[in-house]
């Protein structure tokens, strides 16, 4: 299923040997640990091959797999050789001095050249490598697209025909629809035929496992009703990264301690009477969590981003905006009035031509002017593509062009990173090169809301100016419980080894999966390392049939 570039008989190996935390593997000191959501923070070790203790992650192992030969971001596997050959492998572009645009490095006996014998790449060439995004075969796109179109047509058919078993808008005349024509149509004709397979309601904690509602459905999609039985599954499609979100445990424990103490909610926001002491010590230990002067709480995950990009950002103010990033950045970004040029997924020609055109030309619309402020806003995982931010380029390229840097690590937060600290973690970077830190609390800490960290300076002005912080309610007792004790178990502060246990399970299930998913020809997209794993279906008439029974 899918490219495949060499004999079907290639063999390639795949080496988890302790290495440095750059190159994205896992040693015991500065590695890349990560989870999958294909595991939930799960428990994997009926579905793993045997290994001893001396070798903590997945040994040295051949294997042959469609999925992991050179369909690279590159178009073929020459385009990719010439690439890694004229790219540097230093990782550090900062260390170069810079001549006619080109990166020219100062001492020759500085750059590590990459060993071909040993099959030792630098650290670029590497995350390069280990990011795949397979092209589609043409057959495959013209049977997708033809399979899509017949379902349209269908649909329409059967909408001229037959009464939609559906309620209709009454006594709505001269007022404006509330629902788009296209909209419904598309979720009454298409999506209804395979939304069983996605929207099973459960009646459990979204741990490991979960427990299924079973139900029936005698009209293809219309309506259900439950036959009154029950299903135990494996959670495969959960952001419950570490496990934390468990109904037993310390974190469950002490939440619900704390619910019986102090309530289950302040009703109030922060600058009323929603401020208290537990909130105080949680942006006191999210701010040592992640290496920073001061941290911001709110009580909300993704619309941190929608509410505080607009107290930071003006008119005059460039963004320069990853061409994947999230939809709330992009409402964030709409709010805030800021100037947003786009650059290419992870480009980093691209971004410093976008970088270099609003530093040269200024603001257009103020007589080319320069900008007030120049931002460089991307995420640390795409939730989307399953690809980890090139972040040691993008911090040589913010200095370099004297911009600000906006991390969003709502994936890789706690999943990424030897210590789970993120994917500044996982490159072994400053965390202080980072100027606005965001995050959520509703993944790999099993629980609700938001921050943001950086500098005192920075954090004081949110306090005064943030929306989010003025206005919404502050974070509950119990969620603001549930997210100090799992991090505190992350840091390893609450005396034990769990935090670090999961952390490295998680590691080696995400290869594991992505690894099982390419032996069976199963297309995946992203880094290999990354906790998202998008994988592709295709075809909407197979989708009900092997899903449901996968």
């Amino acid at each position: 299923m899918g490219n495949f570039d060499g004999d079907s008989g290639t063999v390639f190996e795949q080496s988890y040997a302790t290495t440095n935390g750059a190159n994205g593997k896992l040693p015991n000191g500065n590695g890349a640990a990560i989870g999958s959501p294909s595991n939930g923070g799960l428990n994997l070790n009926h579905a793993e091959e045997p290994r001893g203790e001396a070798e903590p992650f997945l040994s040295q192992r051949k294997f042959s797999a469609p999925a992991y030969t050179e369909i690279r971001t590159r178009r073929c596997n020459a385009n990719a050789a010439a690439e890694a050959k004229n790219r540097s492998p230093n990782y550090h572009p900062e260390k170069r001095s810079i001549a006619n645009g080109h990166a020219k490095v100062l001492r020759d006996h500085e750059e590590t050249q990459p060993n071909k014998v040993e099959g030792i790449l630098s650290p670029e060439v590497e995350h390069s490598q280990k990011t795949s995004f397979e092209e589609v075969p043409l057959h495959t796109a013209c049977l997708t697209y033809l399979g899509f179109y017949l379902l349209m047509i269908l649909g329409y058919i059967n909408q001229l025909l037959f009464v939609p078993k559906v309620a209709t808008e009454k006594g709505r005349e001269g007022y404006v629809t509330l629902y788009d024509a296209f909209e419904s149509f598309y979720s009454r004709y298409v999506y209804r035929r395979i939304k069983d397979c996605w929207n099973r309601p459960i009646c459990s904690v979204p741990g490991d496992e979960l427990t299924l509602k079973d139900r029936v459905s005698d009209d293809y999609g219309w309506s259900f009703k439950f036959t009154g039985t029950e299903t135990r599954c494996l959670n495969l499609g959960s952001y419950n990264y570490l496990g934390f979100a468990a109904a037993t445990g310390p974190c469950a424990d002490e939440s619900e301690e704390k619910a019986r103490n102090f309530g289950l909610a302040y009703c109030s926001s922060r600058c009323e009477l929603g401020n208290n002491e537990q909130l105080q010590e949680l942006e006191s230990l999210t701010a040592r969590y992640l290496g920073v002067e001061d941290a911001i709480v709110f009580g909300m995950g993704f619309a941190t981003n929608a509410l505080n990009l607009p107290s930071l950002l003006g008119p005059n103010c460039l963004v320069i905006s990853d061409e994947k990033n999230h939809a709330s950045i992009i409402l964030g970004l709409r709010l805030s009035g800021a100037t947003t040029k786009v650059f290419k997924h992870n480009n980093m020609r691209d971004l410093e031509r976008v970088l270099r055109q609003g530093v040269c030309y200024g603001n257009p619309k103020n007589g080319g002017k320069p900008y007030k402020k120049v931002m460089i806003l991307v995420e640390g995982i795409f939730s989307m593509e399953g690809s980890i931010v090139r972040l040691p380029e993008i911090i040589a390229l913010k200095k370099k062009y004297k911009a600000y840097l906006y991390l969003d690590e709502a994936h890789s937060i706690g999943a990424m990173g030897s210590h789970g600290k993120g994917v500044t973690d996982y490159f072994n970077v400053d965390p202080k090169d980072v100027d606005i830190l965001m995050g959520t609390f509703t993944k790999s800490f099993g629980s609700a809301g938001g921050y943001l960290a950086g500098t005192k300076k920075l954090i004081d002005f949110l306090r005064t100016n943030s929306h989010a912080h003025c206005y919404a309610s502050s974070i509950s007792p119990p969620i603001a419980q549930q997210i100090m004790t799992s991090m505190k178990t992350i840091m390893g502060e609450d005396g034990t080894e769990i935090g670090r246990r999961k952390i490295m399970q998680l590691a080696r299930n995400t290869r594991y999966f992505r690894r099982r998913l390419a032996q069976l020809g199963v297309i995946t997209y992203g880094h290999e390392d990354s906790p998202v794993v998008p994988m592709l279906v295709y075809l909407f008439s197979k989708i009900g049939c092997h899903i449901k029974y996968f």
